[in-house]
């Protein structure tokens, strides 16, 4: 645990160092040993690029998740005390809320697709031009503001809903609200062609076109009925029934804007079963002294098994400096889970979340590996249920 707690100017010694030709490596030490806390623009472009790996091709949106049972690990997570440390995940902002949930020291979100960058791009710039949750809505939407905004810090997330809902997006679909993000995200230094300031303004415009009722899309596929809107995503509670999105307290989003403004939620084009993204990060997270105290896979396992590429996966698990009481984090759907209960969906849900502790995964390594899909999420998982 205590090596959760070194400074994060080390952390990115390491990831200069892990990365950056041998030339370079002096001036990028002395540039971050200047740094505070919070990270300089320059630096944070920089880890962006050597972290990442070219971009792939997934069929899907990714604007928003399509797990409607993402929250379900909270309690868990929380009750396990599982604090600090750095944080990886997959994926767009659902990512947010297990960071309010663990508040890592830095957090790193892998995606193959470099539109999931893109898109987090767009997301910091809303945390650091918002002052509070419903700025940050209003920004992502494209709604107006109230006059006693100040006075909205203190609204239940139900009231913030409300008003997203009971406006129309400003004049000609937001052009000055996009604007003003697109200007903000090219001040981050992080290098931007054409296709990808096109690919942030329409992102930006899925979200105030759709408004709130924004759902997962699919290429080729259609839409399942039981994918959630954003909405429900913001509003969904944990099995203690607890609302506990990074959205349903200003302390929790506060929390991420603290990271976001520290540029310490840094986004990698990555896959997980490649030969650099993964093994970069943990270089980075093993010189800066810390420990990953959680990593969020949703179901890309699954694919990974599928296409033959998750022994990979797992020898870049297993090179990350992994904490003694760490968690996997997934994602299921399978309508039941060939009848096991820790597949079970709850009422009204088409996914599960399970947690496993690293300890468990290092062991299967260590002793012949998983059976299959099945053996892999469910072996050792972790309780989730309510007290």
């Amino acid at each position: 645990m205590a090596r959760r707690t070194r400074l994060l100017s080390l952390l990115l010694l390491g990831a200069g160092l892990a990365c950056a030709p041998e030339a370079t490596r002096s001036g990028t030490a002395a540039l971050l040993q200047r740094a505070p806390t919070a990270l300089s623009d320059s630096t944070f472009a920089a880890l962006v690029s050597r972290l990442s790996e070219p971009g792939g091709y997934f069929d899907t949106d990714n604007l928003i998740s399509n797990e409607s049972s993402y929250l379900h690990v909270v309690g868990a997570l929380q009750r396990r005390g599982l604090r600090g440390g750095a944080y990886v995940g997959v994926g767009p902002d659902q990512n947010f809320s297990y960071m309010a949930a663990i508040r890592p020291e830095v957090a790193f979100l892998v995606d193959i697709r470099r539109d999931n960058l893109i898109e987090h791009l767009l997301f910091k710039a809303l945390f650091e031009l918002a002052r509070n949750r419903l700025e940050y809505l209003a920004l992502l939407y494209a709604r107006p503001l109230p006059d006693d905004l100040d006075a909205w810090s203190a609204r239940p997330l139900d009231d913030l809903i409300a008003w997203i809902d009971g406006h129309a997006a400003l004049t000609d679909n937001g052009a000055e609200v996009r604007a003003r993000v697109a200007l903000h995200v090219a001040g981050f230094g992080v290098p931007l062609g054409d296709e990808d300031r096109a690919a942030l303004d329409r992102f930006h415009q899925e979200f105030i076109a759709n408004g709130l009722d924004l759902r997962f899309h699919s290429f080729g596929r259609r839409p399942r009925f039981f994918y959630p809107t954003h909405r429900d995503l913001l509003l969904e509670r944990d099995l203690d029934g607890r609302p506990v999105s990074f959205m349903a307290t200003e302390e929790d989003w506060r929390a991420v804007e603290a990271l976001q403004k520290a540029n310490r939620v840094i986004p990698v084009v990555g896959n997980l079963a490649g030969e650099h993204a993964l093994r970069a990060i943990g270089d980075a997270v093993r010189e800066s002294g810390l420990e990953v105290s959680a990593l969020y896979a949703s179901n890309v396992e699954f694919y990974l098994w599928s296409d033959g590429s998750f022994p990979t996966f797992a020898e870049n698990v297993r090179s990350l400096p992994l904490a003694d009481d760490g968690v996997l984090i997934r994602s299921y759907f399978g309508g039941g889970g060939f009848q096991d209960p820790l597949l079970a969906t709850a009422p009204g849900y088409y996914s599960a979340q399970l947690l496993q502790p690293f300890s468990v995964f290092l062991e299967a390594g260590r002793t012949g590996g998983f059976r299959g899909y099945r053996d892999l999420v469910t072996r050792g998982a972790l309780p989730l249920g309510a007290r």
